[in-house]
């Protein structure tokens, strides 16, 4: 099954120009033929072509069904790298493996201080339709680190750090069906006072494993590891 994306698949009748074209020109659909949509929202659509114009390819809408949301959800809370190809490269794999949240700090030591949001967004999207996802995720601007501390309220909330001192390995933290949040920080790890800001704010604070991780790495095995962990515990 192809997978095409429109963010309010009950009101619209047509693609765009660009995905009209690549429908009609590249995948050579025609008149009558089939397609599967999602809004990113749960919902799966199936509709068929009724004027196969490649600037303007209309269809109906023949069915609909609704997959629900996991029991569980994951919140990152990351700083961007310099290199943005790190964080697209990291959040379209998060979208294959399952995330409900992106949020982007602005911490002490971050190099970036502005995103594309834009973009990022249609990252994303591009990612959940290879992967057949019903649901993308929900992107947020960049926003303070100490704002960010104020209003997240996840059932369970953990800071990864690098500093010295007490911290429990994220597999073992993990109880699982419940709203996750994690706190990644930039290359320069976060300042010794934002981990402490956190664990003021009820973040527990975690490792990732031994290895020293890049940041887009620690975002994605974070990820990974709070999939697995639900996954395992449903068996």
């Amino acid at each position: 099954m192809q997978l095409f994306y429109l963010a309010d698949c009950q009101n619209v009748t047509h693609f765009d120009e660009d995905e009209s074209k690549h429908i009609v020109r590249v995948l050579r659909k025609e008149v009558g033929d089939t397609l599967h949509l999602t809004d990113g929202k749960g919902y799966l659509y199936t509709a068929i072509i009724t004027d196969a114009h490649p600037k303007k390819c209309q269809f109906r809408i023949q069915e609909r069904s609704y997959t629900p949301p996991r029991p569980f959800a994951i919140h990152l809370a990351i700083a961007p790298t310099k290199n943005i190809d790190r964080i697209e490269w990291m959040l379209e794999k998060a979208v294959e493996m399952g995330i409900e949240e992106i949020t982007f700090l602005n911490t002490a030591h971050s190099e970036r201080k502005q995103i594309n949001l834009e973009r990022l967004e249609k990252v994303a999207i591009s990612a959940a339709k290879q992967s057949l996802k019903m649901y993308v995720p929900v992107l947020h601007e960049m926003i303070s680190y100490k704002q960010f501390l104020k209003q997240c309220t996840a059932d369970q909330k953990w800071i990864a750090h690098l500093e010295e001192g007490e911290r429990l390995p994220l597999h073992k933290a993990i109880r699982p069906q419940q709203k996750y949040c994690i706190l990644i920080g930039p290359e320069g790890d976060f300042a010794p006072e934002e981990i402490d800001m956190a664990k003021e704010a009820g973040f527990g604070a975690v490792t990732l494993g031994e290895s020293r991780l890049r940041t887009e790495t620690a975002g994605l095995a974070a990820c990974f590891t709070l999939n697995l962990m639900n996954e395992m515990g449903e068996k």
